[in-house]
């Protein structure tokens, strides 16, 4: 077992590698100049930062991306309107730049404002970037960057938009904006292009169709602090990711020392663990030339890259919360499988013991694990449960296969996904802390209107059949809330839990299709309680009819109707035996 999980994931790291799906739709790898550089930047450090990829070895583990953020523009021309470049930042132009990066075997990538003025140009005093941004010249630019210069990637920002961050006072909407710019770019007739949408908060669903992938939170920086409250804002986005659309917690700042800032060894490497299973792009905020050999090996560990760029491209959900801790999974390589990844997460200033329950993460019997940061098999099989002691601001990733896949059976409210959902717009699905739940968040602010609603999109039924559904819900007045299944409605529920600090539970008979199912939960024409979150509970299933004839006799199956081979060996509870539920 312990061979085969190493032999896995060996394979795992070569399709990381190798794939043309990855390629094409994984989360963005490369570097970017502005945690380092900001606006100081120029020709010959971009092409500086180029040369040290390669060497150092980092394209070949799949960083291909060197962007160049704010700080090249060189005003407009008046008369017609054309972007100019910074005379001695880079007094050739970009073209070449772009050449170069090119012949190296890397993508190329450039910055640009939704509105008028760049960030750097109003918070950093350079008036070379007034009137630089997007604003008005959509086309004109997309076609220069794009098609005469041949960058294939651009961050778009948003102080131009927003009028507290520029000095004209625009306030434009960022929905209408991003889209106008997504499709200047495909009009381009580049199809390869990828935008990176810099709202500083998850702008909304609409995002899915504009842009590869969206800022979640503020700028980061080199703290524990910064990485911390990304860490949280995000533990709650993975409804909102899948393939070729990314939560972006921002750069990396594994390496970087700013301001007096550094993050300890213990803390870059949750920072860059965190970024890998969670899906977000990594973009290196340092200066590659100046890499300690640990930094490097930490950027380079193909085992953590390879949960990143999967080709299930998932970002881990929120399991389960336990002594102050929070347990994240997903699959790879195979939906439904026998092998997830999972991450052991402590954001306290002390360290903690975690017990990790494998049923918490939906695996039984025997399971091995691999430590993704040492690289090494775990040298036993656990059965039940795993323990260990997670450092402060720590955190353990494995991979982990197990004999047998358990289907889930809690879905926390925050692994849900609203049709509304936005950061920026209010009166809609939130996602907040509250200690009172499971999971240690609730969502709220549901209902009201159809598309506030809030929806499980992956709910597996392996062989389909009856469910017992618990709702969780926080309410400190009657509110209602329908409950549909794959578009059909169900009930409708009238909730009171007798307080917005109490959790109380709804109980209800579903019938779930085998294979993935979509529960939702709205109402349109009032405010729904909170949501803590939903469980489910395994009635006789609709395959297991066909155990109670005699062929089938000495046969045992779990709830889920799967077929078990070792009964000796099987945790005490409740299973199919000769076609009847029993108790080992």
């Amino acid at each position: 077992m312990t061979k085969t999980l190493f032999t896995t994931m060996m394979t795992l790291v070569s399709l990381c590698m190798n794939a043309q799906d990855n390629i094409d739709y994984g989360p963005t790898m490369g570097w970017s100049s502005w945690n380092t550089f900001a606006l100081e930047i120029s020709e010959t450090i971009i092409k500086g930062q180029a040369d040290a990829m390669v060497q150092k070895g980092l394209l070949n583990v799949g960083y291909n991306h060197i962007n160049i953020d704010d700080g090249y523009f060189g005003g407009r021309d008046q008369e017609t309107g054309q972007l100019l470049i910074h005379k001695t930042r880079f007094p050739n132009g970009l073209k070449g730049v772009v050449d170069y990066i090119h012949k190296k075997g890397l993508k190329a990538g450039i910055y640009s404002d939704g509105g008028y003025n760049t960030c750097g140009s109003y918070h950093g005093g350079d008036t070379t970037g007034e009137g630089v941004g997007l604003y008005k010249h959509d086309q004109q630019d997309c076609d220069f960057f794009f098609k005469e210069l041949g960058f294939d990637f651009i961050k778009v920002d948003f102080c131009g938009g927003d009028p507290i961050h520029n000095k004209d006072k625009l306030d434009l909407d960022e929905k209408e904006r991003y889209t106008a710019i997504a499709k200047a770019i495909k009009n381009t007739g580049r199809t390869d292009v990828r935008m990176n949408i810099c709202r500083w908060a998850y702008p909304g669903t609409w995002a899915d169709e504009a842009g590869f992938s969206w800022r979640t939170t503020g700028d980061i920086n080199s703290s524990w602090s910064s990485v911390k409250s990304i860490l949280a804002e995000n533990l709650y986005m993975s409804a909102y990711c899948s393939k070729g659309h990314y939560n972006d917690m921002d750069m990396l700042e594994v390496g970087v020392e700013k301001w007096g800032n550094k993050l300890t060894a213990e803390e870059n490497k949750t920072h860059f663990g965190m970024w890998c299973i969670m899906n977000s792009p990594l973009l290196i905020g340092c200066n590659i030339k100046n890499l300690d050999t640990t930094t490097l090996n930490l950027l380079k560990n193909k085992e953590l890259i390879a949960l990143n760029q999967d080709t299930l491209y998932q970002q881990a959900y929120l399991a389960c919360k336990t002594n102050d801790c929070y347990i994240m999974v997903k699959d790879i390589e195979t939906r439904y499988g026998n092998k997830r990844a999972v991450a052991l997460y402590n954001p306290n200033d002390v360290s903690k013991i975690v017990v990790l329950n494998f049923k918490d993460i939906d695996l039984a019997d025997s399971v091995a694990l691999r430590d993704c940061f040492t690289r090494r098999n775990l040298t036993q099989k656990y059965y039940e449960s795993y323990q260990i002691v997670v450092p402060a601001h720590g955190a353990k990733i494995y991979v982990a296969e197990a004999e047998s896949r358990l289907e889930r059976t809690c879905y926390e409210a925050e692994t849900g996904y609203s049709n509304a959902y936005s950061e920026i717009t209010g009166n809609v699905c939130q996602y907040s802390e509250a200690s009172y739940c499971s999971g240690g968040y609730k969502a709220g602010w549901l209902g009201n209107n159809e598309k506030n609603d809030l929806m499980w999109r992956n709910v597996y039924s392996k062989a389909g059949g009856k469910y017992k559904m618990m709702l969780d819900y926080i309410c400190g007045e009657s509110r209602n809330v329908t409950i549909s299944i794959n578009g059909k409605k169900v009930k409708t529920l009238s909730c009171n839990s007798g307080g917005w600090d109490k959790v109380g539970t709804k109980t209800l008979d579903i019938e779930l299709e085998p294979g993935e199912n979509i529960i939702r939960l709205s109402n349109a024409s009032g405010w729904m309680p909170d949501i803590d979150c939903m469980r489910l509970e395994c009635q006789l299933p609709a395959s297991i009819d066909a155990v109670k004839n005699t062929k089938q006799r000495n046969k045992i199956y779990n709830l889920q109707g799967i077929e078990l081979s070792n009964k000796e060996s099987l945790p005490k509870g409740i299973y199919i035996i000769d076609g009847k539920k029993s108790r080992l």
